[in-house]
């Protein structure tokens, strides 16, 4: 159960973080990039059973 809180909190900050917003450009794909990848590692995490 905490693992798909977890997930459904990190796709909405994913979609969050993602440039879209005049403001944003300029940080480019840092902050998408980096919470894509703890979306992933979370996910891999949550096959394996670890969490």
């Amino acid at each position: 159960m905490l693992g798909t809180v977890l997930i459904i909190i990190l796709i909405l900050i994913l979609v969050g973080a993602f440039p879209a917003w005049p403001y944003s450009r300029a940080w480019g794909y840092g902050p998408t990039s980096v919470v894509a990848l703890i979306l992933v590692i979370l996910i891999i995490l949550m096959l394996l059973g670890r969490i």
